[in-house]
């Protein structure tokens, strides 16, 4: 849970900077998280799961963004900006990669935890990052680390961002889910229970991450960010996931 700590934190102080201060705090938010995931993938599934995991996400994950920014299939036209996020292969700052399992890996938890069957779990997980991304492009956005070619075909209140992207998110997730389904059979067993605390509480990590970032976004982009329509989309699109999590959790207290 520390790692958890150090990213609530480091979320905390971004809307508190601004220029190259912000850009290093989004980058230390994106280290943190995915060595959250990572740790906790570790620890409850083995080593050999978590490289898996990783390399499927953020394996994924960079391919489409190069397609993405060289054709754009699948997100619509877009640029990063340079050299505002480190290292880049092919116009992609290296970084990206690493937000795609940093964010995937608490809601492909929380779809497990809703749902036991694969193709359920699988859609949950594409709807649940595509609500993720409600919060993510906006926010980037409004702080200039990547620009689409087409700024007024968007939702209301977020014309900049096309239609498109949410698609492509959609797809590219759906992708992704369902080759972590495969990997989840052909990965070791759990690791047992004694060595992780055993109970819910081996759940501890990837729960209070999908939360923070959903609930934490949320009130992030309506009081802090200037964002309110991403905050009600966001909230929205999340919340697909998490009110079914609160109300199961509130039924395991009773």
């Amino acid at each position: 849970m520390i790692l958890v700590a150090l990213t609530v934190i480091a979320q905390i102080g971004y809307p508190l900077t601004a220029a190259d201060a912000r850009d290093r705090i989004t980058a230390i938010v994106v280290l943190l998280s995915a060595g959250a995931a990572l740790a906790h993938a570790t620890a409850t599934r083995g080593m050999r799961y978590a490289l898996g995991f990783l390399v499927l996400v953020s394996g994924i994950g960079l391919l489409a963004e190069v397609i993405g920014t060289a054709t754009g299939v699948p997100f619509g036209c877009y640029a990063y900006a340079a050299d505002r996020l480190g290292p880049a292969l092919l116009d992609v700052p290296l970084i990206v990669p690493l937000a795609w399992t940093g964010g995937m890996y608490p809601v492909w938890v929380v779809a497990g935890i809703l749902s036991r069957r694969a193709a359920s779990r699988i859609a949950l997980t594409a709807i649940g990052a595509g609500g993720w991304d409600l919060f993510l492009d906006p926010q980037m956005v409004a702080d200039g680390q990547w620009t689409w070619c087409d700024t007024d075909s968007g939702l209301p209140g977020l014309t900049q961002i096309p239609y498109t992207n949410y698609l492509g998110w959609f797809a590219v997730a759906l992708v992704m889910a369902g080759l972590l389904a495969v990997w989840e059979h052909g990965a070791p067993d759990p690791v047992p229970a004694q060595r992780t605390g055993g109970g819910t509480g081996t759940l501890a990590v990837p729960v209070a991450l999908f939360l923070w970032t959903w609930l934490g976004s949320a009130l992030a982009h309506a009081a802090f960010l200037g964002l309110p329509a991403s905050a009600w989309y966001g909230l929205a699109g999340m919340g697909v996931l998490g009110v079914p999590l609160l109300v199961m959790a509130a039924r395991a207290r009773r």
